[in-house]
């Protein structure tokens, strides 16, 4: 493969996936790998639908999110649901989606590269840029020597570092940034790996969000995390007691 973009935590958010598909560079790929936490959001029925017309070049990968939409969505969840939205996107759901969800792998190998949601072994474990290389190494002591490049999510956060001469890239997230605005997501080549995000309209995103979306918090929603974002040092702060194992 010359050209894979990756779209990590989409979370149903179709103005920012809509951007993001239309950049020259994703357009172009020869495969769009979903790194999970998908459909949680707004507008899940939709954005599924314009992912599944992608056809082969799309390569899903199943985020906890997902799992927690599908036990949600048969009324097999336990515990508290961790925000609002997730057991209204649950419930919008076709039995179809639900179904695709729950086929999901929860990794993909091409070539040298995996790419997972969370890390390799657990998709909700919580390991950070600045995590101790002990810690990683723990985390990736699983993951077969010929895997070279390892790509994920989850944290919400994009970021390229080296652990033990392995490359670990974390794709950000189109939908729910944190850090800076815009729709982060990665673009892998023969070149190397960089880091993209695509600025887009939004206060055209949030009318299409309050027209499209019955979620009956969607103002607040779009209040907290189309609005404005989250910064890293704020997000960094709220994960860190969960990244150290």
């Amino acid at each position: 493969m010359n050209r894979i973009a990756v779209l990590a935590d989409v979370h149903g958010v179709l103005p920012a996936l809509e951007a993001v598909l239309a950049e020259a560079d994703v357009a172009g790929a020869e495969v769009i790998v979903l790194a999970g936490d998908i459909a949680s959001g707004p507008l899940p029925v939709e954005t599924l639908d314009l992912l599944v017309g992608l056809g082969e070049r799309a390569v899903w990968v199943r985020g906890n999110a997902d799992r927690e939409l599908v036990a949600m969505a048969r009324g097999e969840f336990r515990g508290e649901a961790p925000d609002d939205v997730s057991p209204w996107a649950a419930g919008e759901l076709r039995a179809d989606q639900v179904e695709l969800l729950d086929r999901l792998p929860t990794s993909v190998t091409i070539g040298d590269t995996l790419f997972c949601h969370a890390t390799p072994r657990d998709d909700e474990e919580m390991v950070l840029v600045d995590s101790p290389i002990s810690r990683w190494a723990d985390v990736l002591s699983g993951v077969p020597e010929e895997v070279r490049t390892i790509v994920c999510g989850h944290t919400h956060m994009p970021f390229a570092r080296q652990v033990d001469r392995r490359l670990v890239v974390n794709a950000g997230s189109v939908g729910m940034p944190y850090g800076a605005p815009g729709a982060s997501w990665a673009l892998l080549t023969a070149d190397g790996v960089e880091l993209r995000r695509t600025h887009f309209d939004t206060a055209a995103a949030a009318e299409q969000l309050a027209k499209q979306s019955s979620h009956p918090g969607i103002e607040t929603w779009m209040d907290e995390y189309l609005r404005s974002n989250y910064s890293d040092t704020d997000a960094l702060a709220a994960f860190r007691p969960r990244s150290e194992g």
